[in-house]
């Protein structure tokens, strides 16, 4: 029997981390995956709705640039080019994760784990012993029993990467991240999208004024908010409005993207806690038993890809490291790479009142900022919201709408973990012109004290 310090099942951004890391300490390690290196997140996620988004703004530029002194002629987009561009970054990455797990000198084996014990993992006939066990098994598109949602033209987020070819309308259920970026790429594409949401508006993480303000900047998307899908037809999508009215969209595609369900089979030996969002973990990502770790979207804390690589980071850190680290949520950024985008870590206003806390906040204007203005004109709107402590001035949130935010955000993050003042940040030299600028623009309406 092969005998390991850890072993890993799932090689997401979670599980590859974790593996590498407890590899490059010197540990002997077993990264088992079912499917593709790189878990959702490489291959049906982040990178190739990523790459499709890109392709689409490159085209929307291409279209919409003659005022900036860029004349282009039969400007056309070819699905299958951005397709293929799309599998050749995929494969590039598969290629360079599987390139870490060698040079780590981690064991990687391909097909379904079953989990006999704490220590004891079956793939196929071989049974694998180790010390330390965590499970990164990642989460799947959750599929509702709408009647009608097993019809051949109802797809997730995962076959939507495959289609051959664009379709004339398509209705996506949910407005969560996931809906909003495929909107984005489809309408820009020149689909006609509708969006149907039963909440009262989209993105539920984003500041309420940023949501409305990205659905006004996505004006090729009809959204329906408040509205319950009721069932699905060969050539339409029927639903209930915020009125109670009955009323029907024509669909020649539909995308169901109404959120994600933690992958827990094959676990029932381990008799872990699981509760509805996924295992229940502690700060350091420990289970209910002994020597067992769950990371990344399967404990249902935050389905982030960079939350499950930290995550990675906290567990081989209490692991083998010298010193122990914590999971901590409060500063975690989030991102949705639409046209516009958004971003933001920490409090929104809304949620800061709620925890009762007394708060300042400042708006400020993206067109008032000089490289955003001479990059985007004004024609495109953006938002940059800053919210802090009234009283101790530490900042409690940032939040972001317009180009570059997903680049932006770390920076928000930092201060956010951070716990910096106002005045903290104020004293730090951005560089100009750069959209980040907006940050302090905001803190000195909040302040102008020098």
């Amino acid at each position: 029997m092969d005998i390991f310090d850890l072993i890993v099942i799932g090689a997401g951004p979670g599980g590859y981390v974790a593996a590498e890391r407890a590899g490059m300490l010197g540990k002997r390690v077993l990264l088992i995956e079912k499917e593709e290196l790189g878990g959702v997140c490489t291959n049906w996620g982040c990178i190739p709705t990523k790459s499709l988004l890109n392709s689409a703004k490159m085209y929307d530029h291409a279209r919409n640039s003659e005022d900036r002194g860029v004349k282009a002629t039969a400007v056309s987009f070819d699905l299958s080019t951005a397709m293929t561009w799309k599998q050749q970054t995929i494969e590039t990455l598969r290629s360079g994760i599987q390139f870490l797990m060698k040079q780590a000198k981690v064991t990687v084996v391909r097909g379904e784990a079953t989990c006999l014990d704490a220590h004891h993992v079956q793939v196929a006939d071989t049974v694998y012993q180790t010390e330390d066990l965590i499970i990164a098994t990642g989460s799947s598109p959750v599929v509702p029993p709408i009647p009608g949602s097993d019809l051949d033209h109802v797809m997730t987020s995962n076959e939507v990467l495959t289609l051959k070819e664009l379709p004339e309308s398509m209705v996506i259920i949910g407005g969560g991240v996931i809906g909003i970026e495929f909107a984005s790429f489809f309408s820009t594409v020149g689909v006609k999208v509708t969006v149907v949401e039963m909440m009262d508006e989209i993105l539920p993480m984003v500041d309420t004024e940023f949501a409305k303000l990205m659905r006004r900047e996505m004006k090729e998307v009809d959204f329906h908010l408040s509205c319950k899908v009721t069932k699905i037809t060969s050539d339409a999508v029927h639903y209930v409005d915020a009125q109670g009215v009955e009323q029907s969209i024509a669909a020649q595609q539909v995308l169901m993207s109404v959120g994600r369900r933690a992958n827990t089979q094959n676990l029932e030996a381990l008799h872990l806690d699981i509760a509805r969002t996924g295992i229940v973990v502690d700060e350091y990502l420990k289970t209910n038993v002994p020597h067992v770790y769950a990371i990344g979207d399967v404990n249902g804390k935050s389905l982030l890809a960079h939350s499950a690589s930290r995550m990675a980071d906290v567990v081989i850190a209490h692991l083998y490291g010298e010193r122990k680290q914590r999971m901590r949520y409060h500063a975690i950024p989030w991102a949705v790479y639409s046209n516009p985008e958004a971003a933001g870590c920490g409090l929104t206003e809304q949620a800061a009142k709620e925890q009762g806390k007394e708060i300042v906040t400042a708006t400020v204007q993206m067109r008032a900022n000089g490289r955003f203005l001479a990059e985007q004109g004004k024609r495109s709107g953006g938002l940059c919201k800053v919210v802090a402590d009234k009283h101790t001035k530490v900042i409690l949130g940032i939040h972001l709408l317009g180009s570059y935010s997903s680049e932006i955000i770390w920076g928000a993050a930092s201060i956010i973990e951070s716990e910096l003042r106002i005045q903290d940040v104020k004293e730090v030299v951005f560089p100009h012109p750069s959209v980040s600028e907006v940050i302090k623009d905001a803190l000195f309406s909040i302040d102008h004290t020098l």
